[in-house]
C-alpha cells in the first residue's frame, strides 16, 4: 500500500475504518487506499467498515495480501477466487459475504519443514529475499495501476 500510495502522491495517514486511510485520484478515478490496523485475521472488520461507508460494489475493491503458496517474490493476479490458506483473506470474505473481488498475492513462500508457521510468517527475509520481495511489491504497485486503466484481465497477462 505504501508503494502505491508513493506512486499516486497519496497520504495514507488519517485513521479511519479501523485502519489508516487515504484518498485521492488517479486518471480521473477516485482512489481509496486503506491499511488495516485490525489483527490480520480480522481485516475483514476494516474493509467492511469502508465498504459499506462508500456502497463500493465489490466489482471495485482490490485487495493485497502476502501468501505462502507463491514462491518469494511472485505475484499472482485473480479476479476472484477462494482465500486459500490465508486467515485475513477468508475473514475478508466471510464478512463481505462474496469471494467475488480481485486480488493481488505476493508471494512470500512456505517454510521449510520442522518450522512453525507463525514464527515462518513473523520472520524477517534474507538479504536475497528482501530484495525479491521488494521487486514483488514494485510489480504489485504497477499491477494495481494496470488494473485501474485497463482491468484485471489485462493485467493477469502481464504480471502472471
Amino acid at each position: 500500500m505504501d508503494k502505491i500510495a508513493e506512486k499516486l502522491n497519496i497520504e495514507v495517514n488519517k485513521e479511519k475504518f479501523s485502519g489508516l486511510f487515504g484518498e485521492g485520484m488517479y486518471n480521473g478515478k477516485k482512489m481509496m487506499l486503506l491499511k488495516p490496523s485490525t489483527f490480520m485475521n480480522l481485516s475483514g472488520e476494516s474493509v467492511c467498515e469502508i465498504i459499506n461507508f462508500y456502497k463500493v460494489p465489490l466489482s471495485d475493491l482490490l485487495v493485497i495480501y502476502d501468501d505462502i503458496d507463491i514462491d518469494v517474490g511472485k505475484i499472482r493476479i485473480r479476479p476472484e477466487g477462494s482465500s486459500g490458506t490465508h486467515n485475513g483473506m477468508r475473514n475478508i470474505s466471510d464478512m463481505l459475504g462474496s469471494h467475488d473481488f480481485a486480488r493481488i498475492r505476493i508471494g512470500t513462500g512456505k517454510p521449510l519443514e520442522g518450522i512453525d508457521l507463525a514464527d515462518y510468517v513473523l520472520s524477517n527475509f534474507s538479504t536475497e529475499e528482501s530484495k525479491e520481495i521488494d521487486n514483488a511489491v514494485n510489480m504489485a504497485a504497477d499491477a494495481v495501476l494496470e488494473i485501474m486503466d485497463n482491468g484485471v484481465e489485462k493485467a493477469m497477462n502481464i504480471y502472471n
